[in-house]
């Protein structure tokens, strides 16, 4: 049986944590992807605690091509036996403008993290991931517009990395190559990321780690698929 080891971005907190916790309970081995060391220490003591395996953490700055490529190289040589890519990290640009408002420069840095950070992580890794005949899930959003939570920079940046993920999915059908590669939206979540945000409709981290955790862990082959966890509501 091949080893279950997790690389997962931003898992120093929010829902990257709580995906990191929950497959550790499952069984998986654990790499926190985090930029900042005394906050990826922090998670690393409080997850140990709880009883998870993690192996250690990298430096991932997502901005940054060099640190991604330092990482790759890291992961590689570290933890080998790397199956599983969880791109989680993130920024949310400016959710507080409409697309009128919106500067072009919060569009760059959005799409620059969100898309392009994290397809080069992802094509650093793939050689890795396909020797093991690993995984990569996505966190994402869906590419349809909600009449209700639209900001333009991080959906436009969410739709560009959809994109990724169902290009990559069908060119490893066709090409034969074990490598599978879905999306999961965890829904409304109260995070960092929208300012704790909490509205009827919202869940916990707890709760969306430890669902995001159960799919990983169920069995099937989702090659390809954007699964939603708790789709967008109607806010009151």
């Amino acid at each position: 049986m091949k080893e279950k080891i997790a690389f997962v971005t931003g898992a120093n907190k929010g829902i990257g944590y709580g995906i990191a916790k929950h497959l550790g309970l499952s069984g998986w081995k654990v790499i926190i992807g985090a930029r900042d060391e005394k906050r990826a220490e922090s998670a690393i003591s409080e997850l140990k605690q709880e009883g998870v395996n993690v192996l250690g953490w990298v430096n991932l700055e997502l901005r940054s091509i060099d640190s991604i490529e330092q990482a790759a190289k890291e992961i590689a040589n570290k933890y080998a036996g790397l199956t599983l890519l969880v791109n989680n990290a993130g920024i949310p640009g400016n959710m507080g403008v409409d697309s009128l408002h919106t500067e072009l420069s919060d569009i760059k840095e959005t799409l620059d993290v969100n898309f392009v950070g994290t397809f080069a992580l992802t094509k650093a890794l793939m050689p890795l991931l396909t020797k093991n005949e690993g995984r990569i899930m996505n966190v994402t959003v869906p590419s349809e517009i909600s009449p209700y939570w639209h900001p333009l920079a991080y959906v436009a940046s969410k739709a560009a990395q959809n994109a990724m993920m169902g290009v990559m999915a069908i060119e490893c059908q066709q090409s034969n190559t074990p490598l599978e590669v879905f999306s999961v939206h965890p829904g409304p979540t109260t995070t960092d990321l929208n300012g704790n945000m909490s509205l009827p409709g919202f869940h916990d981290i707890e709760t969306v780690g430890k669902k995001m955790a159960e799919l990983i862990n169920d069995g099937k082959n989702h090659q390809g698929e954007f699964i939603e966890l708790y789709p967008i509501v109607k806010e009151d």
